[in-house]
């Protein structure tokens, strides 16, 4: 069996294409979360705290600056001004927990809708083969 036929068929395995299909909507799940949280969320939690709307650029200097350097995230970083650079991580924080909640939500929704489910009927017994049922009569007529 040559290595591509191998390849081909472990890619068309169904676990391969569900995850593959999982994946990609994932990402596109991932999008729809940090448009909702950046253009949604954020702008009220910024508005509760403060009116800053860019929470990427919040941020602790840790040491002293050096004369003439700008007060930015970006050029007390290149200016190697140790900083405490906490608003990205906030972002990514809320972010996630909408994420978690939602995901929550709909394995939630998912286990509910399982349990209201009737439970199917059980199989009926396939009918013996005739050799079966033929030495079962045999069995019996010799107990009598």
């Amino acid at each position: 069996m040559s290595m591509l036929q191998e390849f081909k068929e472990f890619a068309m395995k169904g676990n391969v294409m569900d995850l593959a299909v999982g994946v990609i909507i994932g990402g596109a799940f991932g999008k729809i979360v940090e448009a909702i949280v950046g253009d949604l969320i954020m702008p009220v939690v910024a508005l509760i705290m403060g009116g800053k709307l860019d929470f990427s650029g919040m941020f602790v200097v840790l040491g002293s600056v050096p004369e003439g350097t700008a007060t930015t995230l970006d050029a007390l970083k290149k200016a190697q001004v140790p900083v405490f650079a906490y608003g990205h991580f906030l972002t990514i924080l809320v972010n996630f927990i909408i994420l978690a909640f939602i995901i929550f939500v709909m394995v939630k929704q998912v286990n509910r809708l399982r349990k209201s489910e009737p439970p199917a009927a059980p199989a009926a017994a396939p009918e013996p083969a005739e050799e079966v049922v033929l030495l079962r009569e045999i069995r019996d007529s010799l107990k009598k």
